[in-house]
């Protein structure tokens, strides 16, 4: 009867915790619902408080405006390039770190990990990374939304212990064939690295798409805000268009539905890319929690 019993309870919390993640679930839709039935209809419709998770009159105004905003194109221009460059940035420069890290052989490797390790429990505050930017020349630049977070301490951890996973037979048997450390890195290292590389890949890629308060401190020009700082000043401001821009097509529009078409855009290729990807993502945590 105790067999029964334990497998009794095993499946009723089974149960509890589908239905449990099933209405978090439906909590965590309703919102993104909304915001998709809004930026689908009609200004008299959103006006009149008609729209809650069905589009209402529907239309395609409103992205149609946005579409027609410079500003909008590029601030969206501008995301995408501070994603794939700055992506490439981190993951070189994280590789090119973890990977020394990760062998025996490098003696001043507990010194430096110490010292990384200090960055990541103690962050510096705002007013010394900004007056580095400054003396770097860095300011008003999209190199100061890449350079400064090159290197994410936890992604570090998470590369060097992947890295000190990986058989050092392999190392030990390309030295012995005569190759050189670089020849071992592109030859042996880097193709078994895939997982982790695009683990880390997808991690730092996130991240600069959703950065909004670092071009909040270091960019001052209109022409390099990245999308989400565009979508802020939306928001906040109601301003859609340049002077002399879309005057004549905001007077058919609703602001609110225009604002809620913007922010379709900005997470519709996070949306789109995450559901293929987010395997990558539960291996990335699953790194070196393990041990073989």
């Amino acid at each position: 009867m105790q067999p029964s019993s334990k497998l009794r309870r095993f499946h009723l919390f089974d149960c509890m915790n589908y239905i449990f993640m099933t209405l978090l679930g439906i909590m965590m839709i309703f919102p993104i619902l909304h915001v998709l039935a809004k930026s689908l209809s009609s200004e008299a419709a959103i006006n009149s408080g008609r729209v809650s998770l069905i589009p209402v009159d529907l239309t395609f105004d409103n992205y149609q405006v946005i579409l027609n905003d410079p500003s909008i194109l590029r601030a969206f221009g501008v995301s995408v390039f501070i994603t794939v460059v700055g992506t490439l940035i981190n993951l070189v420069s994280t590789a090119s770190l973890a990977y020394p890290l990760s062998r025996q052989e490098y003696q001043g490797r507990k010194p430096i990990l110490m010292l990384i390790l200090v960055t990541f429990i103690f962050s510096a505050p705002l007013i010394p990374n900004f007056l580095l930017i400054k003396n770097l020349h860095l300011l008003d630049t999209l190199w100061a939304l890449m350079i400064p977070g090159a290197i994410s301490a936890y992604n570090l951890f998470i590369m060097r212990s992947f890295y000190m996973s990986l058989p050092n037979e392999l190392i030990d048997c390309a030295r012995t064939d005569g190759a050189s450390e670089l020849r071992i890195i592109w030859s042996v290292v880097l193709p078994l690295s895939k997982p982790i590389m695009a683990t880390m890949g997808l991690f730092y890629a996130v991240t600069h798409w959703n950065s909004y308060s670092q071009a909040l401190y270091y960019i001052n020009s209109r022409t390099l805000y990245p999308l989400q700082l565009r979508l802020q000043e939306i928001v906040m401001n109601n301003s859609m268009a340049e002077a002399g821009g879309l005057m004549e097509e905001l007077s058919n529009v609703s602001p609110s539905g225009v604002q809620m078409s913007v922010i379709i855009v900005s997470v519709l290729p996070i949306m789109l890319v995450y559901p293929f990807l987010q395997k990558y993502f539960v291996k990335g945590m699953l790194i070196g929690s393990i041990k073989s």
